[in-house]
């Protein structure tokens, strides 16, 4: 039977030649369908993104590159552009690794730095550029593209304003930063990018000029560029009601792509028709026909039974198991992007019952912690954490969790405010330990009759002993009560409190000199400095110090709640994982964490770092052949320093050291030998640490003033360790300084056990180039200027140090931090690897110096899975490589595997990877998974077409698609792009619009967002290119930018009048700048952080004012100036809005005959506002032809959806969620009311009628739904929702906008909770945001309304019938007689539309011709 099936194929195979062919010439097969989306702006040169990802390794590689590549252009002339792409991958390669390679080639590929190069491009188009020339500098405001006119510009630039450098900028790389700043824009590669080259970074190594490099292409080129990291989904639409607009359909088939060519062409049911079609030429159009035919078949897309869709991810992770491990990726892909035509097949597949079993019990592994035996343990105390609460809650527990330490002197204008707020915290019961620590003054002589914090203390000591802490504090809050704001705490206001609390007690035994409550008055002052806090006030949480802005007294106690609030996610962590529980005590566990230090030193704790870069260098120097050594780069000179370095250790034994430190200093400078002396002080209880030294002299250097480094680096390089200890301790003390400057040779300070020959002669004939080599480091590399002070510890530089900044504690704390953060880490894996000592020590200093400079990622895990025999496909990576661990973990039948199984295949590409992909299958499946194709764009690197010559564009391709379905076509792109179509329906051409900058704004005085407030987004040139308006949600707003640098600034009008910027985070300007500077230059997204504050006299403004002032008038419209023209004030209030959404041909062809049956029943100017996220590029064409011909303004609007918003997936939802959810930010501020209108609805009366309805203070106006037709009764499932009218004012003013975003997100996780989102929602929130019902006779719709009513209809939808199923189409001339009038009128100006337009295109190519001739 078997061999029967088998055979039937290829029987029908033998008849083919016999069969008829239907068709003339090769058969129509099912058309490809291909999208692809291209930037905004022109194509950019691949050398110049080159040179950017070379610029992200490091500035001094930049401008190496760029020597490299002087005149490489030239080439580019050539016939060839993939020889010039691997010209320009050869000149990079000098600078990289092979995986950096890989890695540019994919950066390439990807466009990723096409963002920067066009930044710069738009930087230069804001300066304006002089005309005709293809490179220009700027020198403080003038510009010139001559040479010879730069040393006439300098002359006295200084006086003219400096220019302002953005932080991607690249600097030609000085010591010096305070010269003239002359900017190039030029075309690196270029002839005159070199002229100008060589004569200023001439004049930069003189240290003349402050040489800055911008990228400026004066002609771009004119073609498109298509990008990619991105996926394009077609969603199986419903085709119930048949919508499908007829007039499109012809067409639409016209497209025959180039299936036939397809590299990754599958087989269809088994065939390979590219063979067939090679071995049998004269049979190609009878193969294509059967072809056709097993598509169809093949594709059969009948719905599954339920039962056959219960084991559809098992037998899919079967099939993909079933196939060997090089080619599972790809089946993986195939049947997760294809699923609706590989569903039927997949049915067929048997499930292997080990492989089923070990995917459960991998599953049951992961998710099993509640089950665990080891958390049965766990207390209720602690566990009261993890019980929910409403957000900013604080759960009150009788724990010590949160624990306030605050460093005051009691005499400061400020303290009384840390005072007052320390009893509204203890007063209000917030569970929050408070702790002051009083820095007194320590003179014994000084009592307190005198010093009125003396008098403080002992005051407090006195009531502590009398009766208790508790009432100590209170006491001396009461003290602050009596001092006036302004005024410092003194004596007398002491005095009175004591005399008012305790009338008997003696105040002046108490405060004076023989008082006995003097007791701990120095404890303060001793422990404030040990812990190197900075100046008072300081405060700490949990032990951790508040940086300047948060002391602050009036942010304070918003900083703390907020550090309540995350302390508690990091207590709820360690209870949940089990860390801390009942028996251990909550301090104990704060005291016990890696991040706890002795001590706080900012410059070993701070955020700044600044490593070195070590790389192998294949060529050994001596360190004293400095005239070799100045020649290298500074990685080179890293090397050869780090590989020529001595150390000095606690003992003498051969060991792994984890910690390296070197100490950088002027050693024949006391602050110098001190700084030396610390760090031998430090290492006498150390073992984890060797010491290196580098000497960095103040002034010229000459053998007498450099006697005592020469001495030290001789004893380094001749003495063995305990020798060379003492022997350095002798020579740092200041008296043996003393002596030598008095002539005394240095052989006299030799110690016992040295080896004094050897010592001797190495300091006669040391002399002086080895010190010459570590200044020439120290200011090359380490950037420190003649004499400045340094620390290194594992290649991290700590410094300039003032003198006496750094002690022996703190070379304790730079251990310990070094220790736990990283080296210990890495320690134990060169242990393992039985790699020596000396080279092993080296190696923790170079790699921790690599890891460590490398920005902070997420904290790896470590996902071991229990079994990995049936149900992980294993990719080996190459042997003798360093490779990427990757663990995959997925179920096969999901969006996230649609696109993962793509990603997967490319990174194996790019880097070596070990992967092992774990297959997470759903069981008992009740629905069909995935109802879509998807492709997702992404190569590893640039594809040249057969020709070579131009790389072929990227896109997504959708092949073998049955002709049966109807598809909708969506774009998934990254969060921060607004994507708009451009052309097609089967070739669709999308472009990259926007870029978003997207940002959070609050008020700094009330914490809250300031509702109603507008930025604008702009340059210098053009300073309002954008706007929008802060929502209340998270005081989040969007701009719609592109790559560049731009300036956000409050809104002329209100917004400018009543707030000014307070501050801003992520931005590329300095936080107290006024103009906010934002530089958009990649693809990624871009989150910026904005504070505002009112002005002074602008406290008691609002910017959401109703238009009334309390005396009862109007107030003036000039706040709506800079939105409305003079002219149109008048009419302002006489204007209809009406508001529309449409997705798809057939409805934008209702859409047009709603906006003629709206313009035909009124007098009222008209503008229509439409959502522009969805419309075709055909309506967009013909939109503006009907304005002009009809009279009606119109705008299109478009907002994204915001990422922290519950993201819809189905297209039909999301349009729903716009209707309702944006409509407080998609309308300008000027605009009053708008009434939406759904597309299918035609309307029979003036709309104006329904605008002036007054809604009783209601936000929003629904019509219901009748319910006269009473045989639908079973079918009635929606209420309203398809016209409405809106008081935006109103709506702004209670933040409606702002409680239905925050309902839906609490409800739209349940795709069944919101069947109708537009309706459900309002109905949803009726308590909330109140709705005003309107008239009945506003909206009839047969299905559900009578037809006795339909003769009073003012609207007419066209809603479609649960019962009859009847296509959209028939209904509408059936219902509405006019429709077929108003389709016919508009389609013969769609007609003439297209003849204008065709006329106009022979016209022009006939001009063309003309032109040639």
């Amino acid at each position: 039977m078997a061999a029967a099936a088998l055979l039937a194929p290829l029987a029908l195979l033998a008849l083919l030649p016999a069969l008829p062919c239907p068709c003339r010439g090769a058969p129509a097969s099912p058309p490809a369908v291909t999208a692809r989306l291209a930037a905004k702006w022109p194509l950019t040169p691949l050398l110049l993104e080159a040179s950017e990802f070379i610029a992200e390794d490091g500035n001094e590689k930049f401008w190496q590159f760029l020597e490299t590549v002087r005149e490489l252009t030239i080439y580019k002339q050539g016939d060839s552009e993939h020889s010039y792409y691997n010209l320009i991958l050869k000149k990079a390669g000098q600078f990289l690794s092979n995986l950096q390679i890989n890695l540019l080639k994919f950066a390439l590929s990807i466009r990723a730095y096409s963002p920067t190069v066009q930044m710069f491009q738009q930087i230069a188009a804001d300066e304006p550029p002089p005309e005709g020339c293809s490179a220009f500098v700027v020198i403080h405001e003038k510009h010139t593209c001559k040479t010879n006119e730069i040393k006439k510009l300098l002359k006295k630039a200084t006086k003219r304003p400096r220019p302002y450098l953005f932080k991607g900028d690249h600097k030609f790389p000085t010591l010096k930063e305070d010269g003239p700043v002359v900017i190039l824009y030029a075309e690196i590669g270029t002839k005159d990018f070199v002229k100008f080259h060589k004569i200023l970074s001439e004049k930069a190594q003189k240290e003349e000029i402050v040489y800055v490099l911008r990228h400026y292409v004066q002609k771009p080129s004119s073609r498109k560029m298509y990008l990619s990291g991105y996926g394009v989904e077609l969603a199986i639409k419903s085709t119930e009601y048949k919508a499908v607009d007829d007039t499109q359909v012809k067409g639409s088939n016209d497209t025959q792509k180039e299936e036939d060519d397809d590299d990754e062409e599958s087989d269809v049911q088994g065939f390979l028709f590219r063979k067939l079609t090679q071995m049998h030429p004269d049979l190609k159009s009878n193969l294509k026909e059967f072809k056709k035919h097993l598509i169809e078949t093949t594709n059969n897309m009948e719905p599954l039974k339920v039962w056959e869709l219960q084991d559809l991810s098992f037998q899919a992770a079967a099939r993909i198991m079933s196939t060997p491990a090089y080619d599972a990726l790809k089946v993986m892909k195939d049947i997760a992007q294809n699923f609706p035509i590989r569903a039927r097949s997949l049915t067929r597949v048997p499930v292997d019952k080990q492989m089923r079993n070990e995917i459960e019990e991998n599953q049951k592994w992961i998710n099993d912690i509640e089950k665990d035996h080891s958390y049965s343990t766990w207390p209720a105390s602690y566990q009261e954490l993890l019980k929910p609460t409403f957000p900013g809650v604080i759960q009150q527990i009788r724990r010590n969790l949160y624990n306030l330490v605050l460093f005051v002197d009691p005499v400061q204008e400020d303290t009384d405010d840390y005072m007052k707020l320390a009893e509204l915290f203890y007063h209000h019961n917030v569970p929050l330990r408070i702790g002051f620590v009083f820095i007194l003054n320590t003179k014994e002589e000084i009592d307190g009759n005198e010093d009125a914090g003396i008098a403080l203390w002992r005051m407090f000591n006195y009531i502590a002993e009398e009766s208790d802490t508790s009432q100590a504090f209170t006491s001396i809050v009461n003290v602050y009560h009596e001092v006036k704001d302004g005024n410092v705490l003194t004596v007398n206001h002491v005095k009175k409190v004591l005399r008012n609390e305790y009338p008997y007690a003696d105040v002046q035994s108490i405060l004076g000199v023989h008082s006995e409550y003097d007791e701990g008055r120095k404890a303060g002052a001793t422990f404030y400095k040990k812990t190197g806090l900075g100046p008072l006030p300081q405060a700490l949480f949990n032990g951790v110090p508040f940086n300047r802005e948060e002391m602050d007294a009036a942010e304070l106690e918003t900083v703390i709640l907020q550090k309540i609030i995350d302390a508690t996610g990091f207590f709820q962590r360690a209870v949940f994982m089990g860390l801390l529980n009942d028996h251990i005590n909550a301090m104990d566990f704060l005291m016990d964490q890696k991040n706890v230090v002795p001590r706080i030193n900012p410059t070993i704790l701070g955020a700044e770092r600044r490593y070195i870069h070590f790389r192998s260098t294949s060529v050994p120097f001596d360190v004293q052949d400095f005239s070799t050594f100045s020649f290298l780069d500074s990685q080179d000179k890293s090397a050869v320093i780090s590989d020529n370095m001595k150390y000095l250790t606690r003992k003498d034994e051969d060991a792994l050291y984890a910690v390296t430190v070197w100490v950088i200093a002027d050693f024949d400078k006391p602050a110098g030998r001190r700084l030396l002396s610390n760090a031998l002080k430090h290492l006498k209880t150390s073992s984890h640490i060797r010491v290196g030294i580098l000497n960095n002299p103040s002034s010229k250097i000459k053998e007498d003033n450099t006697a005592i480094a020469r001495g030290i680096l001789a004893a380094f390089l001749t003495q063995n360790n305990s020798s060379l200890k003492s022997f350095l301790n002798k020579l740092t003390k200041e008296e043996t300084a003393k002596s030598l400057a008095a002539g005394t040779k240095i052989v006299k300070f030799l110690v016992p056990g040295m080896d004094d020959d050897t010592f001797e002669k190495k300091y006669n004939t040391l002399g002086v180039d080895i010190i010459k080599t570590h200044q020439m480091f120290c200011q090359e590399v380490l950037k420190l200027l003649p004499g400045q002070m340094a620390v290194m510890s594992n290649g991290k530089v700590l410094g300039p140090l003032d003198k006496d900044e750094f002690y022996a504690e703190d070379f304790n704390l730079l251990e310990k931090i070094t220790y736990s953060t990283s080296a210990e880490k890495i320690k134990a894996i060169i242990k393992e690897m039985g790699i020596g000592t000396k080279s092993g020590s080296d190696f923790i200093m170079k790699i921790d110096a690599l890891l460590s400079s490398l920005p902070k990622t997420e904290v790896r895990q470590d996902a071991e899975l229990l079994k990995e025999q049936h149900s992980v496909v294993k990719v080996d990576p190459q042997e003798n490589e360093p490779f990427y661990d990757v663990i995959a973990i997925v179920d096969p039948l999901t969006r996230e595997a649609q696109k993962m199984a793509h990603l997967l295949i490319v990174l194996k590409d790019i880097v070596n990877m070990k992967l092992r992909l774990f297959l997470n299958c759903r069981s008992k499946l009740s629905e069909v998974p995935l109802k879509s194709f998807y492709r997702f764009v992404l190569e590893p690197e640039l594809m040249y077409g057969i020709n070579k010559h131009l790389p072929s564009e990227p896109v997504a391709k959708f092949l073998e698609l049955p002709e049966s379905l109807l598809l909708t076509l969506n774009m998934i792109t990254p969060e921060s792009w607004l994507v708009e179509a451009i052309k097609g329906t089967v070739t669709a051409e999308y472009e990259l619009e926007y870029i978003l900058l997207e940002g959070h704004c609050f008020d700094v005085t009330t914490g809250q967002p300031p509702r109603g407030l507008q930025f604008t987004l702009g340059t210098k040139n053009n300073p309002v290119m954008v706007d929008t308006i802060v929502m209340a949600n998270l005081g989040y707003f969007q701009l719609k930018a592109n790559p560049g640098a731009w300036t956000l600034r409050l809104r002329k009008g209100k917004s400018e009048e009543i707030y000014q910027v307070f501050s801003h985070e992520g931005t590329d300007s300095v936080a107290d700048l006024a103009d906010v500077i934002v530089v958009l230059n990649n693809f990624r997204s871009k989150i910026i952080k904005v504070q505002v504050q009112k002005k002074p006299d602008k406290v008691n403004e609002d910017l959401l004012t109703d238009g009334i002032t309390e005396k009862g008038n109007l107030e003036s419209v000039t706040s709506f100036s800079e939105e409305i023209p003079p002219e149109e004030k008048e009419k302002k209030s006489d204007i209809l809005n009406i508001f529309s959404v449409a997705s798809g041909h057939l409805y934008e062809r209702f859409l047009r005959i709603m906006m003629l049956s709206v313009l035909r029943h009124t007098k009222t100017p008209v503008k229509f506002w439409f959502l522009k996220n969805y419309l075709s590029p055909t309506f967009k064409d013909v939109i503006p032809h009907m304005a002009k011909k009809y009279g009606f303004k119109y705008e299109l609007v478009q907002y994204k959806w915001p990422r922290w918003l519950y993201q819809q997936t189905e297209k039909q939802r999301i349009i729903w969620g716009y209707k309702i959810l944006f409509l407080d930010v998609l309308f300008p501020l000027a605009v009053d009311k708008v009434i939406f209108v759904d597309a299918d609805q035609i309307v029979r009366s003036d709309l104006k009628e329904l605008r002036d309805l007054d809604l009783k203070g209601a936000p929003y106006g629904y019509t219901p739904f009748c319910d006269s037709r009473k045989e639908m009764d079973g079918y009635r499932f929606w209420k309203s929702g398809a016209l409405y009218v809106v008081d935006l004012k109103k709506f702004r003013k209670i933040a409606a906008g702002d409680r239905l975003r925050g309902q839906y997100q609490a409800l739209s996780q349940d795709p069944n909770s919101l069947s109708n989102l537009d309706q459900d929602l309002p109905n949803n929130m009726i308590h909330q945001v109140a709705i005003k019902s309107l008239p009945q006779e506003w909206l009839w719709c047969e299905t559900w309304c009578d037809d006795e009513s339909k003769k009073k209809a003012k609207t007419i939808d066209l809603c479609n019938n649960p019962q009859t199923k009847e296509p959209k189409l028939k209904a509408a001339a059936r219902i509405v007689p006019e429709w077929v009038e108003y389709d016919t009128e508009i389609r013969k100006l769609i007609e003439q539309i297209e003849k204008e337009k065709k006329k106009q295109t022979s016209f022009f190519q006939k001009g063309l011709k003309h032109d040639e001739l």
